[in-house]
């Protein structure tokens, strides 16, 4: 009886008489470790690079908070301006006691059905990440695609 030989880049399993061998590929760890962390790398400055004319701009703090909360390579990208959450769901909030955007020093806030007015540019607004996705997602996938498959 033949039994068959699966092969992967990983390695190889085969029988041999009544046994099964396992091969490991001893250059898969060091070839596509460097692969996959490149390609994370790729992914995480060009997010942060195409949301850039997407992010509400005032003074560029906003779009300087994800530079600055965001470790290239980690697969996260956070944007750590203490407004970027009220930002990017783009609501006005207002002060339960004053009933202004303008709340008392510790005042807590609420959200309104009112929507934020952005300045800076006509793609600039609420849900940056999400838009620039939808514009720009695939042209990411396809380039981090291309470093698996060339190690560049």
């Amino acid at each position: 009886m033949s039994y068959p030989t699966i092969s992967t880049p990983r390695g190889t399993l085969s029988a041999q008489g009544n046994e099964a061998v396992l091969k490991w590929n001893t250059n898969f760890v060091s070839k596509w470790t460097g692969r996959f962390s490149e390609a994370q790398r790729f992914v995480d400055s060009e997010v942060l690079r195409l949301c850039e004319p997407y992010t509400p701009f005032l003074i560029g703090f906003l779009v300087k908070s994800g530079d600055l909360g965001t470790e290239i390579g980690s697969g996260e990208v956070a944007w750590i301006a203490p407004y970027a959450r009220f930002q990017y769901y783009g609501k006005v909030m207002i002060g339960i006691e004053s009933r202004s955007a303008y709340a008392k020093k510790g005042e807590r806030k609420v959200v309104t059905e009112k929507d934020l007015v952005y300045h800076g540019g006509g793609l600039r607004g609420g849900f940056w990440f999400q838009r620039m996705k939808e514009v720009h997602g695939d042209q990411i996938i396809e380039g981090a695609r291309k470093i698996m498959r060339n190690g560049q």
